[in-house]
């Protein structure tokens, strides 16, 4: 059964979005990731970097240190290949990616190139909606501990209350059973 042309998009963007991670801070996507989406080898991306490298500042591709890309293998699945690897892997940011694109000028990079970019802004839009929802949270936060301090003379009032309930009540004296005699 032929995958159609939705199913395609719809998986290729969860595969985009699954690639990209998060170094230095940056949110960008390994070479090899890239190059397989861009569907070229990594050498040819690596070789279209060097011939084109006024159009890839620093902001744009960086490359990893050797200590960035033990991590990286550890933490992603996908990239174990890389353990093996002699050269250290390069980090394209957002418009490194959409760059990359275009010096690699191929149909599918171009079209595949958009659906990086619709990544990228999910992943800075789910950023956001995280960073707000934490705002609200410690608003929250805050107002409860404010009024707690508010009402602390209320509180220890009601502690106090709970305490004599959940303390057993003296015990009444004990009348003696039966007749007694009177004097």
């Amino acid at each position: 059964m032929a995958k159609t042309k939705e199913s395609r998009e719809v998986s290729n963007r969860l595969e985009v979005h699954q690639r990209i991670i998060n170094v230095r801070g940056q949110r960008v996507i390994i070479d090899a990731d890239l190059a397989k989406l861009y569907g070229t080898s990594t050498k040819r991306l690596k070789e279209q970097l060097k011939r084109n490298s006024d159009r890839f500042p620093e902001d744009f591709v960086f490359e990893l240190t050797s200590e960035e890309k033990t991590e990286v293998v550890a933490n992603c699945d996908h990239l174990r290949n890389l353990k093996y690897s002699s050269v250290l892997p390069r980090a394209f940011t957002e418009h490194g990616a959409v760059m990359a694109a275009n010096v690699l000028n191929s149909q599918i990079a171009i079209e595949t190139s958009i659906m990086v970019v619709r990544a990228f802004i999910r992943a800075r839009e789910i950023l956001a909606e995280h960073l707000e929802l934490k705002r609200r949270l410690d608003r929250r936060e805050q107002r409860v501990a404010k009024g707690f301090q508010d009402n602390e003379e209320e509180l220890q009032a009601i502690r106090f209350a709970i305490q004599q309930l959940m303390e057993p009540p003296e015990p009444k004296p004990k009348k003696p059973l039966g007749f007694g005699r009177e004097k």
